[in-house]
């Protein structure tokens, strides 16, 4: 097995909604925003080649959308999907398995582009399964009202119309392990139904792809939620365990929308679990 991160392209967003509740004069310490209280933000994925199987997991928000929805997310730097593959000597065509830890447009946007007259929509991926969970598949379909914005048709139906969407069993356990991507999946319900965090094992160390539990290390205090979470006293409680886990056993946290920082490992401390070190994806799986 080999693991490789994938930038798919930075943006902004607000660093109030960012942090909730938490007092600017605190997150901004970590975050600093710009003169429109606007904070860095990354779309890291990440790419598993493991024999034949190359799995992706989270795309970024894609190039689809409109340069009116595009402006609101000031998206700066040169990164994309294609470039960060075609770096690796890889292609999107290469692609077998895109596993979605949810279907947030900036972690699905990429798998549905337009067709090459612009007429409709296919997939990004044409020999790829997509792979979401039934429960969080019909969250998404059928939206609330404040995820609705989050949830795009253009994201979604397309996928399901294309046959190469599936669904991940969900058990009453809380990992489920799974032979078609060698990792563990936890599910966790704080940010949106039934989000997906896989924990993998990759030379002899355990790394865990955050996703929007933990979107940043900004957000490793436990009082510091998403104001986009749809349940955040559960967050707190799904943080809490991930994080109390992770420094005991000595777990690598993988950010994806860190724009600064891709791994930290954790400390116990008196005010609770802290910040340890930061690293490159690199100094740890060279």
């Amino acid at each position: 097995m080999r693991i490789y991160p994938i930038e798919t392209g930075n943006f902004k967003l607000d660093g109030g909604a960012m942090f909730g509740v938490v007092p600017k004069s605190l997150w901004n310490r970590t975050n600093p925003a710009d003169g429109n209280n606007m904070i860095d933000i990354a779309a890291r994925s990440l790419l598993i080649e493991d024999h034949n199987q190359l799995t992706l997991i989270d795309t970024g928000m894609g190039n689809k959308q409109s340069d009116k929805f595009f402006s609101y997310y000031y998206r700066w730097g040169d990164h994309s999907l294609d470039k960060s593959l075609k770096k690796l000597g890889f292609h999107r065509d290469d692609i077998t398995d895109v596993f979605l830890t949810h279907l947030h447009f900036d972690h699905c946007g990429g798998c549905i582009q337009w067709n090459k007259d612009r007429t409709g929509y296919e997939p990004s991926f044409k020999n790829a399964v997509y792979w979401t969970n039934k429960r969080h598949w019909e969250w998404a379909i059928k939206p609330n009202d404040r995820e609705k914005a989050s949830f795009l048709k253009e994201n979604l139906l397309p996928m399901e119309e294309s046959g190469q969407l599936q669904f991940v069993r969900h058990d009453k356990s809380k990992f489920t392990s799974r032979s078609e991507f060698g990792f563990g999946i936890l599910f966790v319900d704080g940010h949106t139904e039934k989000q997906m965090i896989p924990h993998i094992k990759y030379k002899d160390k355990i790394l865990i792809f955050t996703a929007d539990l933990i979107p940043t290390v900004g957000h490793i205090p436990l009082p510091y939620v998403m104001g986009y979470d749809t349940r955040p006293l559960l967050t707190l409680k799904e943080k809490k365990s991930v994080l109390e886990t992770a420094a005991e056993m000595g777990y690598y946290l993988f950010f994806e929308h860190d724009a600064h920082n891709e791994i930290c490992t954790l400390r116990s401390t008196e005010k609770g679990i802290r910040l340890d070190k930061i690293y490159r994806f690199d100094e740890v799986f060279d």
